[in-house]
């Protein structure tokens, strides 16, 4: 798709979560993670006025460009578009991606969670650029009904799926490995990074271990 950074879905997939049970704001994490080479990276504001999201994310999508990464909006599309991200992503609880003005839709990248393999065959006649699926270990950085999906269940929505497929949930430098292995593009982490006292180093120990599929 023409002017999307699609092709910067791959490897470290660090989400900034503004929650205040972290140690580190979403601002350090952007810096961090930047710093650390990623190419793609998510703002996930559960928390914050729009007005100061807004901000936040006009700040970020400067930051992400210079460096050549992508930065992704969590939920919102219309905060995405307007503060010049380059990416929404979408979770099944949000506006449908099908009702992103097509002019919009054009400009971002869009990504759609999904949990199931039944979700995962319908995403593929959905206009989205990516999905994400898991959790795959299980989580303890977000509320999910569902439980821990596994590798198998990884490996076949790589599968069933004809676009990337981004793993979240439970991802630590342990199990990475193994999620490449499975055939994910990418790799979704909050609280292996956003926890750590050093959340470069953790970013590119993770990114390392998921490149070289060291277990």
């Amino acid at each position: 798709m023409t002017g999307k950074l699609v092709g910067h879905v791959r490897g470290a997939y660090p989400l900034a979560d503004d929650d205040p049970r972290w140690p580190h704001r979403p601002k350090e994490i952007v810096e961090a993670v930047l710093r650390a080479g990623v190419t793609v990276a998510q703002l996930r504001l559960k928390h914050t006025t729009d007005r100061e999201a807004l901000e936040l994310v006009r700040w970020a999508a400067a930051r992400a460009r210079n460096a050549g990464a992508l930065l992704v909006v969590n939920d919102r599309y219309d905060l995405a578009d307007l503060a010049g991200a380059g990416g929404v992503h979408l979770g099944h609880e949000d506006l449908p991606p099908e009702r992103i003005p097509p002019e919009i839709r054009s400009r971002l990248v869009v990504g759609l969670s999904t949990h199931t393999l039944d979700q995962v065959r319908d995403s593929r006649d959905r206009p989205v650029d990516y999905i994400a699926f898991g959790p795959v270990f299980g989580t303890v950085s977000k509320e999910t009904e569902y439980a821990a999906r596994g590798i198998d269940a990884l490996a076949e929505a790589v599968r069933l799926a004809d676009r990337p497929v981004v793993a979240i949930g439970g991802i630590t430098a342990r199990n990475v490995a193994d999620v490449r292995r499975a055939g994910a593009c990418a790799f979704a982490v909050i609280s292996a990074i956003t926890g750590t006292d050093d959340p470069e180093g953790a970013v590119r120990e993770l990114a390392a271990r998921f490149a070289g599929g060291e277990g």
